[in-house]
């Protein structure tokens, strides 16, 4: 019998993660950063979509066309049922790369999207991947790619090893693979305390395997556990990608783009000196020691003029998506957490502290005289994005037409978190994409959408529905009420706090339920 998994972990479910780089929306800024031109998205793909809550997001959100595929019947049921809640039309399928990829109904593609999946496969799927990206790819069109990568993982890679096998070989026939995770973990421990002399020459890897221990095991299942794992350079993803005529066009991580908070300045000249620009990606690679890239790859890399960029740039519009003292005034890099300047970003975030949307073009004219110039806005703006504050907005023409299917899907994950907390975005037709909700915030909203109309209705709804999965409302120290009085105390605390603070942000983001 073959073994329809590919040596993939198929008997636990991915996580429900929403992964906001597949929003061909933020490619722009990003594309604009590096100075080169990026498509306009009619046509998009995900190939392992997991759970597909990114893909029927970026749907519902956009008046792009999705298509994608899982192996997992499971997940893609799933996914199915989104698809078909919000009618945005995505066509989602449970098929294996290789007759996926082989469709003769899917059309060429402006964007085709790989989260989590090219280092767990094996390279007869990579090839597969590669002849469908050259294939079906539009010249211009853009591939997003994210892979664990070398030397961040130089250390921790015969870690990995000693686990998958540890599982393979001592876990009890049909106990699954949470016991076997667990043990495998346990034995590291244990390995660990007899003094082997791999973690006195690597001292980082106990303190990732302590991380490891606090991990969901639906995560640590199909990051660790898979039979194929191959943390690759980027030098050899280059070589891969060549195949189907892509070039390198920049990271998808919107902080790479601030050279500060990254790199120092000698590390900024070392680079700055290095002419061949694969090159220095490998080597910066070493300077950051980094552990897992997110890039954009691009079939045709056609660099923009400084006037070209600008005039792009000047039009794109923004929009802040939480409140000015829920933003932190830190940014986390490779050199560390850096803090962000007052004087730049309080001016900044007033003006757009009203949640409307406002062009860069806008936002220079409103700050002149205030010492924030052109170029430092745009780093500004890119920080403030790659933190989740502030959003990208698309045309207003777009918002509209993707209002109903994302309100639809909106309207099936509030009624999912009666359920569990697993998804954890809502979808913005103005921002073409997921924003960050969490379980209560959506209960309050289905409360709200089925008529209750008072704090105490909302509260007491909350509250019954939490208890019903065995879970409660918590106070502010994380502890659960003494009281029922106590608890619809918090309750109405919360629904009150949602009402006068989250509820304007979401209307202005277009996000209902």
């Amino acid at each position: 019998m073959s073994d329809w998994t590919g040596g993939y972990v198929a008997d636990i479910a991915y996580t429900h993660g929403y992964y906001p780089e597949l929003n061909p929306l933020r490619l722009k800024l990003a594309f604009l950063n590096a100075s080169y031109a990026f498509p306009e998205t009619g046509a998009a793909c995900e190939l392992g979509f997991g759970q597909g809550v990114s893909t029927n997001v970026h749907a519902a959100a956009s008046v792009t066309r999705w298509y994608g595929t899982d192996f997992n019947p499971t997940q893609a049921g799933f996914a199915q049922q989104l698809a078909a809640a919000s009618g945005a039309d995505a066509q989602l399928f449970d098929q294996a790369f290789d007759e996926f990829c082989n469709r003769p109904d899917l059309p060429d593609f402006d964007f085709i999207g790989l989260h989590g999946i090219w280092s767990w496969v094996s390279d007869a799927n990579r090839k597969i991947i590669v002849d469908f990206i050259r294939r079906k790819l539009k010249v211009g069109g853009v591939v997003y790619i994210s892979y664990n990568t070398q030397p961040g993982w130089a250390a921790m890679a015969p870690m990995r090893d000693l686990l998958a096998e540890h599982a393979a070989v001592m876990n009890a026939s049909g106990s699954g693979i949470v016991p076997g995770i667990d043990a495998a973990l346990a034995f590291a421990d244990r390995l660990k305390d007899s003094d082997a002399q791999y973690f006195s020459n690597n001292p980082l890897v106990a303190q990732r395997l302590q991380g490891l221990k606090q991990h969901n095991r639906n995560y640590l299942a199909h990051e660790y556990f898979n039979r194929d794992w191959n943390p690759m350079a980027f030098s050899r993803m280059n070589g891969w990608l060549q195949e189907a005529k892509l070039s390198f066009a920049c990271s998808a991580h919107h902080i790479d783009h601030v050279a500060v908070v990254n790199l120092t300045p000698e590390q900024q000249q070392l680079l700055a000196d290095i002419p061949d620009r694969n090159f220095r990606e490998t080597v910066r690679d070493f300077v950051v020691n980094r552990q897992f890239r997110k890039d954009y790859w691009v079939r045709g890399l056609r660099p923009l003029s400084v006037v070209e960029r600008a005039e792009i740039l000047r039009r794109q519009r923004f929009v802040l998506a939480m409140a000015i003292d829920k933003v932190s005034m830190t940014v986390p890099g490779s050199r560390g957490e850096a803090t962000l300047q007052e004087q730049v970003y309080g001016p900044i975030l007033q003006q757009l502290a009203d949640y409307q949307p406002r062009s860069l073009a806008q936002l220079i004219t409103a700050l002149e005289g205030s010492g924030v110039d052109p170029n430092g806005l745009v780093q500004a703006i890119t920080i403030l994005v790659s933190k989740q504050a502030v959003y990208p907005v698309q045309d207003e023409e777009l918002v509209e037409k993707a209002l109903p299917a994302a309100t639809r899907l909106n309207r099936r994950l509030c009624e999912q978190a009666r359920y569990s907390e697993e998804i954890s975005v809502l979808a913005s037709p103005l921002t073409g994409g997921g924003i960050n909700i969490n379980r209560v915030e959506k209960l309050i909203m289905l409360a709200r959408a089925n008529g209750v109309t008072t704090a105490e209705g909302a509260a007491r709804f909350v509250i019954h529905t939490l208890k019903l999965s065995g879970h409660r409302i918590l106070l502010k120290d994380g502890k659960i009420p003494e009281t029922p009085e106590a608890e619809l105390d918090e309750a109405v605390r919360v629904a009150q706090a949602f009402d006068s603070q989250v509820a304007p942000i979401l209307k202005a983001l277009r996000i209902a339920c």
